[in-house]
């Protein structure tokens, strides 16, 4: 699937998201530094990168856990970013999340059951909505059984528990779901079944996901398009085939080379230089110069980043001429 032709869903306009330090010392973490992107309808957007590099911020940022320092977010051309009141409080009846860690996201003094009605409690009652019909819909949606309202979170599987945040996001049928690490604190095994469901979930109610993880062949099984994201800002966005086989960025392409080959030729590892530079003191020009292979000298002057070239991919400075 190509964003060709898609309407448009979700956009982000030059967002920062910017936090002080605890001291003067530690200066401002630039956790998000000026990301711009569109996401369609209907669509998986996923976002890929190492821990660190701003992509929980950015979600939580999308569905206004977090405001933005500065730029614009937009659901259906409408702003959100700068939404109060209960202004705020509807829009999240459209963006939901998911969190990464299910144990932590359920409150463990609260029954499956109290848990699915808390959306109803927060937003109210659609005329012609059965809340009790609604709940055991949901039920069956993500694949559990009704003997699973009277039990508590401590009581189910990491899979289950996952399964009950899937639920509870889908219960007011958002137009957008943030997949924040959904899958990466369950087993192997778990994992997949979790992501047929968010597939078939996808297919079945027409969802649009921003799905974030730092595993590549994760991003690969369920990604339309592929935004790479490095120290607070996008390196580069693709076509998730086109980023597997015609990736710009090398830093992209370090990503890769980590992905385990079971068949076929053995691609070498590519070891990136030093440590992740500090986002309260990134360095200069392109951020990613002091630990790429291919670093020149115009990576390190104070010039345009990122540039835009046809095939829709952002790339640095040392890339093109």
């Amino acid at each position: 699937m190509t964003a060709q032709n898609k309407e448009v869903l979700m956009k982000a306009d030059h967002v920062k998201v910017h936090f002080k330090g605890k001291t003067k010392k530690s200066g401002v973490v630039k956790a998000v530094d000026d990301v711009s992107f569109e996401i369609m309808k209907g669509e998986t957007f996923g976002v890929v990168g190492e821990s660190g590099c701003g992509k929980s911020t950015l979600g939580r940022t999308l569905v206004r856990l977090l405001a933005p320092t500065e730029g614009k977010v937009y659901l259906e051309g409408k702003e959100i970013s700068s939404l109060k009141g209960e202004e705020l409080k509807k829009m999240r009846k459209d963006a939901q999340i998911i969190f990464q860690d299910p144990s932590a996201s359920l409150n463990p003094r609260r029954t499956i059951k109290q848990i699915l009605m808390e959306p109803f409690e927060i937003h109210g009652v659609e005329p012609g909505v059965n809340v009790e019909e609604r709940i055991l819909e949901l039920l069956q949606l993500v694949g559990l059984d009704t003997y699973h309202l009277s039990r508590y979170p401590h009581e189910l599987s990491g899979g289950q528990k996952q399964r009950i945040g899937i639920a509870r996001a889908l219960a007011l049928n958002p137009k957008i779901i943030v997949c924040d690490e959904a899958v990466s604190a369950l087993d192997v095994s778990v994992q997949a079944q979790v992501l047929n469901l968010l597939q078939e979930l996808k297919e079945k109610l027409g969802l649009t996901y921003f799905f974030i993880s730092h595993n590549l062949n994760v991003v690969y099984q369920v990604s339309d398009r592929v935004a790479v994201m490095y120290l607070g800002r996008i390196v580069e966005i693709a076509d998730y085939a086109q980023l597997y086989e015609k990736h710009s960025h090398p830093y992209t392409e370090a990503l890769l080379s980590a992905i385990p080959q079971v068949d076929g030729e053995k691609t070498e590892r590519i070891h990136l230089e030093g440590e992740l530079p500090s986002p309260s003191d990134p360095p200069s020009g392109c951020h990613f110069h002091t630990r790429c292979p291919k670093a020149c000298d115009r990576c390190r002057q104070e010039v345009p980043v990122f540039k835009e070239i046809e095939v829709g991919h952002f790339v640095a400075c040392h890339l093109y001429d």
